[in-house]
């Protein structure tokens, strides 16, 4: 069966819904469709380049270059990070920015087709759509850009290229950098199997490494000569999964052992891992933190051994704005679901075959504005602490078929064929025409704004990384 890689300009003219598209709107929807075979392109790029955290050189040149040809200013290198840059257009108020992301997962290389093989083997793959993200943001900030050329909106647009979300969180050293200090509204979008306004929150996150150290002596003739760092490591992890017992059910808890020795003759005199800890409020996740730190000294202790904590970076929920939300959701509405050839829905189907779900195929129908959770499950990403900076408008995409899984092969095979690349176009459209209310009415704008301000209240920003530049090359 042939599956197709290239996008069909019919299939994404607005369907008729019984709203009104305002011309500004039929000019960004016209933008997109006459830069999308190049965004494809930019796209497909990406996608086989699957640069990872900090390394996303040809990546990030790619959408930078793409934004400077099209007549945006665009600064590189931006808060230490060589793969981070702003493009910016316009001058004066609104200032409207929209995030793009482009870094790709280890180990999850795949082709373009619905049977786990991979491009490279052991290379990595987009498992979670950023070649998408990135391009449809870009998409939308360039048809942005020319209808303020053209004079129909006045204002400042501004793209920003985020490095590193999957593993360092790029965006808390561009927060901190104060990049987003004269924005209005942000907006933001993620691939998903799911066309939404995404009016839910992320959990909060926090990284740290810890590490022992102890003494190395022969392991048969004379153990009682060393102090084994990776004793203090079993206990350290013990003493982790006994907590778990008792932390809330929104808490969650995982580490990865980078290191418990080498040979199995040898008392380990070093022992290293890294740990993670999750709450759907930062509230929540801080004493947790603070308590499986203090269970590392009891395990040094246990050992006899000496220890040592670092930070590695961590991030807040999202700050939800049901505002923006809604705004998002009337221009999904106006465009419709996206459809799909038979060939597509058989591509689909058989994902959800080889990964053991449901045979039912693409899935994009636009469903009501949800309620918004007190306690979501789901992730993590570092568009939290943009939220807690700037208002922050989210919106999820179909790229993928329905319960597909995540951060796998089965995104990366999805996400270099025509299924992520219409969902790509529909994300760009939506965000530009949500983007284009804003510029065309300040009240709107003073709305998200208002509510970010009551959702926020007293809390202070707190940016959770270690002092110093942000750690490229590890």
């Amino acid at each position: 069966m042939k599956y197709f890689t290239s996008l069909v300009l019919l299939l994404f003219v607005i369907p008729v819904t019984g709203q009104k598209v305002s011309g500004n709107k039929k000019a960004i929807l016209s933008s997109i469709e006459k830069h999308q075979d190049r965004l494809v392109q930019i796209s497909d790029s990406i996608w086989a380049l699957a640069e990872t955290a900090f390394e996303e050189t040809g990546s990030s040149k790619i959408l930078a270059d793409y934004a400077e040809a099209n007549g945006f200013e665009v600064e590189r290198g931006v808060a230490g990070m060589p793969t981070a840059f702003v493009a910016t257009y316009g001058s004066g108020k609104p200032v409207i920015s929209v995030l793009g992301e482009f870094d790709a997962l280890p180990g999850i290389s795949q082709k373009a087709q619905p049977t786990k093989s991979p491009l490279n083997e052991g290379a990595a793959g987009h498992g979670c759509g950023h070649n998408l993200f990135g391009t449809a943001s870009l998409g939308a900030a360039i048809a942005v850009k020319e209808l303020i050329a053209s004079g129909k909106a006045k204002g400042t647009v501004k793209f920003f290229g985020t490095p590193a979300e999957e593993k360092f969180f790029g965006k808390i050293w561009m927060v901190k950098e104060g990049l987003w200090d004269d924005v209005d509204v942000n907006l933001s979008w993620h691939p998903s199997a799911d066309t939404e306004a995404d009016v839910q929150s992320t959990l909060a996150l926090i990284d740290f490494k810890v590490e022992f150290f102890g003494q190395a002596a022969h392991a048969s003739a004379d153990p009682w000569n060393g102090r084994s760092a990776s004793d203090a490591l079993e206990l350290y992890t013990a003493g982790i999964n006994y907590y778990r017992e008792h932390i809330k059910p929104t808490v969650r808890i995982h580490y990865h052992i980078q290191d418990g020795g080498q040979v199995v003759n040898v008392v380990p005199d070093y022992a290293r891992l890294w740990v993670r800890v999750r709450d759907t409020k930062r509230s929540g996740m801080m004493p947790v933190y603070e308590r499986v730190r203090a269970m590392a000294e009891g395990a040094a202790i246990m050992a006899n051994v000496d220890y040592k904590i670092s930070l590695i970076s961590g991030i807040y929920e999202v700050l939800v704005n049901r505002a923006g939300g809604e705004v998002m959701q009337r221009n999904l509405e106006l465009l419709g679901p996206i459809t799909y050839t038979d060939e597509e829905m058989a591509f689909g189907r058989k994902i959800q075959e080889e990964t053991g779900k449901p045979q039912v195929g693409m899935v994009s129908d636009i469903p009501p504005l949800k309620e918004t959770k007190e306690n979501p499950g789901g992730g993590s990403t570092d568009v939290g602490d943009v939220s807690w900076n700037v208002p922050n408008i989210n919106l999820g995409v179909t790229v993928a078929p329905k319960d597909t899984p995540w951060h796998s092969w089965a995104v990366v095979a999805c996400g270099g064929m025509s299924i992520g690349h219409k969902g790509m176009i529909q994300a760009a459209k939506a965000l530009g025409m949500t983007m284009t209310d804003l510029f065309e009415n300040p009240k709107l704008v003073e709305k998200i704004k208002a509510e970010y301000r009551e959702r926020k209240g007293d809390e202070v920003y707190e940016p959770m990384i270690p002092e110093g530049p942000p750690p490229i090359g590890n």
